[in-house]
């Protein structure tokens, strides 16, 4: 099998998971890497001896050795690099929220179909093996056709301060939006959203939203960024999705490693990414090797889909209409803002 040969655009927090995650891969190659502060472009090229370093994305995009980009920017930034690299003959991994404008979710879909290349989005919880597994257990009527489905995504405090630049509904909601759509395999007919800013940013700390699908299940999406960071709990999660033949569920707080020491209590997350051994493990790894496996065979994608993410950017833009206007709102109605 040869290897994918891979660009990465954006060396953030998120954009190095990335890096780390490609170098465990024994079907992937780094080619080149890029960001704008030549600081961390250099410390990560001396790290994993990557040597193809560019401060301006185009400069990287006209390589004709890369096979596919992740485009890790800021979630404002990823229209521009994503068609011209899908211009340029190559595989796109889009990380999430793809956009938060459903027109460039569009445009980027369509550049996809004209190019002929793959275009993917980062919704690597379709790979986390609990909301796969439930996935499998709705396709094989052990759950059956979700009837209603509560999701709940909360974080720590500080974080933001950070991620606050954009609507709530596009950082943290974003991921239940795609899974509640993948599980219900229908489009989403309606919103009901509520939010609560409690520093008055702009974007509401608390954020609640009801869905209607057109196949009449229900979905309560909640997300927050109201942990205490003293709790030491990274990431506290869950999941309640009821069928026509039965329930899956499970929470993250309480489940899986607890370290307990003189600082207190520490609930590290082992399950999106993390190194162990010397490389990367969780999810965002699988989500990689599947996208590698894809594109080294010339095989579609089936676990994920990119129309779903275009739909979820809609929904996800409904939802911030409605708790603009406290209206319900119907996706095929147009909304002003």
């Amino acid at each position: 099998m040869n290897k994918v040969r891979v660009g990465i655009l954006g060396l953030g927090r998120w954009g190095m998971c990335h890096l780390e995650a490609y170098s465990s891969l024994g079907q992937a190659e780094v080619v080149a890497i890029c960001d704008s502060s030549p600081e961390r472009l250099e410390r990560a090229g001396l790290e994993y001896g990557i040597v193809n370093l560019y401060l301006n994305a185009d400069d990287l995009l006209q390589r004709n050795d890369i096979d596919l980009i992740s485009v890790v920017t800021f979630e404002s930034q990823h229209l521009e690099p994503t068609l011209k690299a899908l211009r340029s003959g190559k595989h796109v991994l889009v990380e999430k929220p793809v956009t938060t404008r459903p027109d460039e979710a569009r445009a980027m879909q369509a550049a996809a179909a004209d190019s002929g290349r793959l275009l993917l989005p980062g919704h690597l919880l379709r790979f986390d093996p609990r909301y796969a597994a439930i996935k499998e257990a709705v396709q094989s009527n052990r759950v059956g056709t979700p009837v209603s489905m509560y999701m709940k995504r909360s974080r720590e405090h500080y974080l933001f301060d950070t991620f606050q630049r954009v609507h709530t509904v596009f950082e943290l909601m974003i991921h239940d939006i795609d899974l509640a759509i993948w599980y219900a395999g229908c489009r989403v007919r309606s919103v009901k959203a509520y939010g609560k800013s409690v520093s008055g940013a702009a974007s509401p700390e608390v954020l609640w939203a009801n869905l209607e699908f057109e196949n009449g299940a229900l979905a309560v999406l909640h997300s927050n960024w109201m942990t205490p960071d003293e709790a030491g709990v990274e990431i506290a999660d869950a999941i309640e999705v009821i069928g026509q033949s039965g329930t899956a569920h499970f929470e993250t707080s309480n489940s899986g490693l607890q370290i307990w020491n003189s600082g207190g209590r520490l609930t590290p997350d082992m399950n999106i990414h993390t190194k162990l051994h010397g490389q990367s493990v969780g999810c965002l790894r699988e989500q990689l090797t599947y996208i590698c496996r894809c594109i080294s065979r010339g095989e579609d994608p089936t676990v994920i889909s990119f129309a779903d993410a275009v739909h979820g950017v809609e929904v996800a833009d409904a939802i911030a209409a409605s708790c603009a206007t406290g209206r319900e709102i119907v996706l095929e109605e147009t909304v002003t803002k």
